[in-house]
């Protein structure tokens, strides 16, 4: 992938997607949802203490830490995201940003293009409304990383 805002970890998860044929895209988001990873005792049956994207068909909640309250572009960044195993398109889309995303600088994250759903090739696979969904977290994300991190 020539794109250099699409970090590395994230423009590999694109071309796997990329490298498999359409009808095979779903099986493929279906295999991240099994790979979300579990949440910290902190936040696991805490979603309380987790912001809902309810742009999300499904329950989906999240959760944006800097790292040693670090600030500005350089802050490197914690993902936490939980959907409910009945769900496994949002916990797929979930699994993707959290793998794709966690652990880069407030800078990589933000500079991470919004066309990423369609990046991955699953327009025909899913409904317009759960690719908004994908969306919807990766802007929540940004949002979060944008307040914490002091970067306007």
């Amino acid at each position: 992938m020539t794109d250099t805002a699409v970090p590395a970890n994230l423009a590999e998860i694109i071309d796997d997607f990329a490298g498999v044929p359409d009808p095979q895209k779903l099986e493929l988001l279906l295999e991240f949802a099994d790979e979300l990873p579990a949440l910290p005792s902190r936040y696991d049956g805490h979603e309380e203490e987790m912001e809902q994207v309810v742009e999300c068909q499904s329950p989906l909640f999240l959760a944006v830490e800097l790292e040693d309250g670090a600030t500005g572009d350089d802050a490197p960044v914690r993902l936490f995201i939980t959907a409910p195993p009945e769900a496994p398109t949002t916990r797929g889309f979930a699994s993707v940003l959290s793998q794709g995303l966690d652990g880069l600088t407030a800078r990589q994250i933000l500079d991470v293009p919004e066309d990423i759903p369609s990046r991955l090739g699953l327009q025909k696979a899913l409904t317009p409304l759960r690719l908004r969904g994908m969306s919807a977290m990766l802007g929540r994300i940004k949002r979060n990383v944008r307040e914490q991190a002091g970067i306007a």
